[in-house]
């Protein structure tokens, strides 16, 4: 992926925590769409615009019981790069390392699509996939991902659609050449 992941770590493991994640990042971010469960940032160097949402509901299994683990920041994301021509990109950080091999699941309205993982990230195989998930994500109200840790816990996030539809346009609008 070409995308500056640990920039965008920091920016929305803020925002998903509820800081203030304009005010860490004054200088080069901008957080939009407040109000709804998405929000947008903005960054300059290089252009990098993108939506971003934590999950409304976490649920951990391990040999069908309910388990409590760590993970790090759990964010869904839909990305706009310019520069090196990524528009609508869907990425997807569990907040740990995927079992080798494995895909996610990523369920809207109950069509799935299959996210390929690799370390924390799983993203769709094609930019057609992108924006076959990203139109069903703007009619849909809840997107679910299910993935596989590398020590077998069964991870199951479940992200509001609420305020996406703005989002990802207001990001792509941001990033328009």
């Amino acid at each position: 992926m070409t995308l500056n992941f640990a920039r965008i770590l920091t920016i929305a493991g803020a925002m998903a925590l509820g800081q203030s994640a304009q005010a860490q990042t004054a200088e080069s971010s901008n957080r939009v769409a407040t109000d709804t469960d998405w929000s947008v940032f903005v960054d300059d160097d290089p252009k990098e615009c993108w939506g971003v949402s934590a999950p409304k509901e976490t649920t951990n299994t391990r040999d069908g019981q309910v388990v409590e683990v760590r993970r790090g920041d759990i964010l869904l994301f839909v990305f706009y790069r310019p520069g090196a021509s990524v528009s609508g990109q869907v990425a997807f950080t569990g907040g740990y390392p995927f079992a080798s091999g494995s895909t996610a699941t990523l369920d809207i309205g109950g069509t799935n699509y299959e996210l390929f993982t690799e370390g924390e990230w799983a993203w769709p195989a094609t930019p057609e996939e992108d924006a076959r998930i990203v139109a069903a994500m703007k009619r849909g109200a809840n997107a679910t991902i299910t993935a596989r840790s590398g020590r077998g816990t069964q991870t199951q996030d479940q992200f509001s659609l609420l305020g996406f539809t703005a989002a990802v346009e207001e990001a792509e609008r941001r990033c328009a050449t």
